[in-house]
């Protein structure tokens, strides 16, 4: 595998550290901060971390397409953080932490994933030349469906 930029690295530690910082956040304050009154706060604590620990070997690793489909998940604990923002005037100042921190996560995630994957040559296409390649491929297959063999 190809080595790291000074950059990309110091993104990649961006985004570890943002990952790694919502995932205690969101530990911390469901489990001991302000824990539900009802509900066991530590199996609750474990149910909210637990969507985060499943991309997180992939971004220990430093794998740019893990980083990418990472902010997939990112994205509930994103729309939480304005939930509460909206609703509850008590943990307002909690929900203004995790939407920093997720909203770090997820720039930093989207860096470094396109970054690295400049570095390994993971390029995407640009929109044009794969409408031409598609363009191409459909005219040659009509073009060999339309010619008919002498016999």
């Amino acid at each position: 595998m190809k080595p790291m930029s000074k950059s990309t690295q110091n993104l990649r530690y961006f985004a570890l550290t943002a990952n790694l910082s919502l995932i205690l956040w969101v530990g911390l304050w469901q489990s001991t901060i302000s824990p539900h009154p009802h509900l066991n706060n530590f199996i609750l604590a474990g149910v909210w971390i637990l969507p985060m620990l499943l991309p997180l070997k992939g971004i220990l690793q430093g794998r740019p397409y893990t980083h990418a489909w990472a902010n997939f998940i990112l994205m509930l604990y994103f729309l939480h953080a304005l939930t509460i923002l909206w609703v509850d005037d008590g943990e307002r100042l909690l929900a203004m932490v995790e939407l920093g921190l997720a909203s770090s996560a997820f720039v930093a995630n989207i860096l470094f994933a396109r970054n690295r994957g400049r570095e390994l040559g993971n390029k995407l296409k640009k929109l044009s030349q794969v409408e031409k390649e598609e363009r191409a491929a459909h005219e040659e297959k009509t073009t060999s469906k339309t010619e008919k063999p002498n016999r």
